[in-house]
């Protein structure tokens, strides 16, 4: 069936919370486990709304039992209320907590944890103080891979916050050419998503020139950003809950060697084969196989040294990853970035990065800010 593209509203559509807690049961059902304790937030949030930093989830077949601490006894109410999420909500400290657990579940023989995000500790104190008398087996990704196809709710969340991040770029972006630095050119664009309404930045906010454009994950420092030299910048915004994901490769002027020019252009249309490829029935490698190839052909294929893209969500980073071994097969509703890169020793970078969404159709754009090589002041 087709998506309808509600994510384009002027009005936010409602997210489908009120199933996602039936619909992990039956993912439950189908490896035997009759009770799960959710641990990690982000699976929390997206179950139940619920957007504090301490909680625990435990789904039982009879009933669901939200437990946190009196910090987020009337937050915790409301949010899940307005979620239309039905759980008994006990509020207490660690100890509080673990023992409601222990008491919904004293009849349980199997409960599961996440063990992707359960640390040995915790599940050794699980095991010898509070459960006992359970086998406590684990799993991987069932909250998650309900994650990976939004609604229309959490589509037009993501666009908010691409769209924050689109116009944050386009404000500051005339700063470029006011030699300023890297970490204050960074600290304006990240307090810019701030005033047009981002809640927080999606993660730490990476602008690299000139050589330092060669490190992927370059932190940014107080070197000032030079006419002819590429500066790539990668950022998001969070809105509700939700994140954007977009890099761009600027240059004050022309590119100082004519090298760095033919990288922007391999670049993108690397970039432009890895999104031709995104289509609902596809493997995620696929995607990646398109732009890795057109890097590989141009003689970098070692200097493309990260996966073309991953989900994007609740996280910065989750399914379906975007990379050589990921065998997911894409649906319309997945949102994923595609960003292929180049990155040349006492040189320099250049990755070109889009969130996009799969529709029946193919896919398309959330991201919007202009991918031209040269700036205009």
């Amino acid at each position: 069936m087709e998506i309808k593209l509600d994510w384009k509203a002027s009005t936010q559509p409602p997210m489908q919370t009120q199933s996602r807690i039936s619909n992990l049961k039956k993912q439950m059902q189908e490896i035997n486990c009759p009770a799960l304790i959710v641990t990690n937030l982000a699976n929390i949030f997206y179950l139940t709304g619920f957007s504090g930093s301490a909680a625990m989830l435990g789904i039982f077949e009879d009933e669901v039992v939200f437990v946190t601490d009196g910090r987020y006894r009337f937050q915790s109410e409301q949010e899940l209320h307005e979620a239309s999420v039905k759980a008994r909500i006990e509020i207490g400290g660690p100890k509080l907590q673990l023992e409601t657990l222990a008491k919904a579940a004293k009849s349980q023989k199997v409960i599961g944890l996440e063990a992707d995000h359960i640390s040995w500790s915790l599940y050794d104190k699980l095991q010898k103080e509070i459960f006992p008398d359970s086998n406590l087996i684990p799993t991987s990704q069932l909250v998650e891979r309900l994650r990976k196809k939004k609604d229309s709710g959490e589509l037009w969340r993501i666009s908010q916050a691409c769209q924050i991040a689109d116009k944050a770029l386009k404000q500051v972006s005339p700063m470029l050419f006011q030699g300023i630095s890297e970490l204050n050119f960074a600290s304006a664009l990240d307090y810019q998503m701030r005033s047009f309404g981002a809640s927080a930045i999606a993660f730490d906010t990476i602008v690299a020139a000139g050589p330092n454009g060669a490190k992927p994950h370059a932190k940014p420092t107080e070197r000032i950003i030079e006419p002819g030299e590429l500066i790539v910048i990668d950022f998001g915004a969070t809105y509700m809950g939700y994140r954007s994901d977009m890099t761009r490769t600027l240059c004050i002027g022309e590119p100082k060697d004519p090298m760095l020019k033919k990288m922007f252009e391999v670049v993108q249309d690397s970039q432009n084969a890895g999104l031709q490829a995104v289509r609902p029935g596809i493997e995620a490698q696929d995607v990646d196989k398109a732009s890795r190839d057109v890097i590989a052909e141009a003689g970098w294929e070692k200097a493309f040294m990260h996966s073309t893209g991953h989900g994007v969500g609740i996280d910065i980073h989750e399914a379906p990853g975007v990379s050589q071994n990921c065998t997911d097969i894409l649906e319309s509703g997945f949102v994923i970035t595609v960003e292929p890169g180049v990155y040349l020793e006492n040189l320099g970078g250049v990755r070109i990065e889009d969130t996009v969404v799969v529709t029946d159709q193919g896919f398309e754009f959330l991201t919007q800010y202009p991918k031209e090589l040269i700036i205009q002041s």
